[in-house]
């Protein structure tokens, strides 16, 4: 699948989960709405785990609706969030999932193979490891922090990104392309702060998507998450910023 069809299967899918979340919000439990604002940002790893499991994108994009219908059921109350880190959460529900598709397509009638007379087999069921699970879910993250940082201040997100696709640009030339892509004036020094200034806001941002997908977690439970999710590289200064601004207890 080429990268553009991707991210045309993802932005779709996430248009359709916004659809069905927004038709069960307003209830008394604001808990769940939140559950469910949460859960639409993790639609493009619930796509690619789906993906990686049945290798077929029509197949997988079904199973897309099908995981947030069983979400908003409540289908998934076993693996409760409330328990702990949310992706674990999602994990054991896709795999519920597939589990089923899987099953579901064992019990239908088997055609026969050409020129035999014994039914085709049945590809075994081959899920994602862990590994694959966990780089998905970073992407989302890593995605998730880069949308945040563009909406949040956009001149930190052109500066940053210029960075990332030309790390070897000088400050001058870096102004350069500022200005054009900005519309406003930038001198080498206004790049180097906006550029400085963006690594802090862009680690910030990160932190907060983390912590967001965790349950009420405490330091220690952050920086293991940052560290299992190999994203502790990106925010570690920002974490230290961000326990010595927490006061005593």
């Amino acid at each position: 699948m080429q990268p553009s069809d991707l991210d045309q299967r993802l932005s779709r899918i996430a248009t359709l989960w916004t659809v069905v979340f927004r038709a069960h919000e307003g209830g008394a439990d604001s808990a769940q709405d939140a559950r469910n604002r949460l859960m639409l940002r993790y639609s493009g790893a619930v796509y690619r785990y789906l993906l990686g499991a049945v290798r077929d994108p029509d197949t997988a994009g079904e199973l897309c609706q099908e995981f947030a219908l069983r979400f908003l059921r409540g289908d998934f109350r076993r693996a409760a969030p409330e328990r702990g880190r949310f992706r674990d959460y999602v994990k054991t529900a896709l795999i519920n999932l597939v589990n089923d598709h899987h099953r579901a397509q064992q019990a239908r009638p088997r055609h026969l193979s050409s020129g035999s007379g014994e039914p085709a087999a049945r590809a075994e069921l081959s899920l994602p490891s862990d590994e694959d699970f966990v780089t998905g879910w970073r992407t989302e993250l890593l995605n998730q922090t880069w949308a945040a940082l563009a909406e949040v201040n956009p001149a930190y997100h052109a500066a940053l990104l210029l960075r990332i696709e030309n790390p070897d640009m000088q400050s001058a030339e870096m102004a350069g392309r500022l200005t054009e892509k900005l519309g406003r004036p930038m001198t080498p020094e206004n790049a180097r702060k906006a550029l400085q200034r963006a690594h802090a806001k862009f680690a910030e941002l990160l932190l907060d998507q983390v912590a967001a997908s965790l349950a009420e977690p405490t330091d220690a439970q952050l920086a293991e998450e940052l560290r299992a999710l190999d994203l502790l590289k990106y925010c570690r200064s920002a974490l230290e910023r961000r326990r010595s601004s927490e006061p005593e207890a």
